[in-house]
């Protein structure tokens, strides 16, 4: 639709490399995602490079504002660990594989590295702005923990669907709806 009707869209595609437990690779034919598709445009960057991704999303922007439609970014990242908590994330890679990834691409240590190569930040100040990052997390979860779930019939606020009083699988409340998984 946003192609056919030329509408300025930009689709972001996060390739961290692994679906669950198994690489690109393995488990699509066609790995270069970002031209997977023969009707709308679409580029690869890496996406633990800031610059990169400004520098990808200005055109991407420029692309899509100008009439021409939309536009596809695969943003070639890096899960550093398993998708979940069944899913250790060593089993298919190893530990050499991730160490190396963070030495060499870890967006964080990148941009620490550029600030205090060009002065713009101090050890200290970027310690300081790391101290106030903690805190804030530590604020989020703790709100986000003793907040009361939220009610049943949210599941249904911003669902699209052709009947409003019916989603497939949600006809009454969830067994063990309300409790809290810890």
């Amino acid at each position: 639709m946003a192609g056919l009707w030329s509408l300025p869209v930009i689709y972001i595609l996060e390739n961290n490399q692994f679906g669950m437990g198994t690489s690109k690779k393995r488990h699509a034919h066609n790995s270069e995602f970002y031209a997977r598709y023969d009707s709308i445009p679409g580029l690869r960057c890496d996406g633990m490079d800031v610059f990169a991704v400004r520098e990808a999303m200005a055109l991407a922007k420029r692309y899509c504002t100008s009439g021409k439609g939309p536009i596809l970014l695969e943003l070639d990242t890096y899960r550093y660990h398993g998708h979940s908590m069944s899913d250790p994330g060593i089993s298919y890679r190893s530990r050499e594989d991730i160490a190396n990834v963070r030495a060499k691409r870890d967006p964080i240590e990148r941009i620490r590295k550029i600030l205090l190569d060009t002065g713009l930040a101090s050890e200290a100040e970027l310690k300081e702005i790391e101290k106030a990052i903690k805190i804030e997390v530590e604020e989020a979860k703790v709100f986000a923990e003793s907040s009361p779930l939220p009610a049943i019939g949210e599941l249904y606020t911003e669902v699209e669907t052709p009947n409003p009083e019916y989603i497939r699988g949600i006809e009454s409340e969830p067994a063990g709806y309300g409790k809290r998984p810890y």
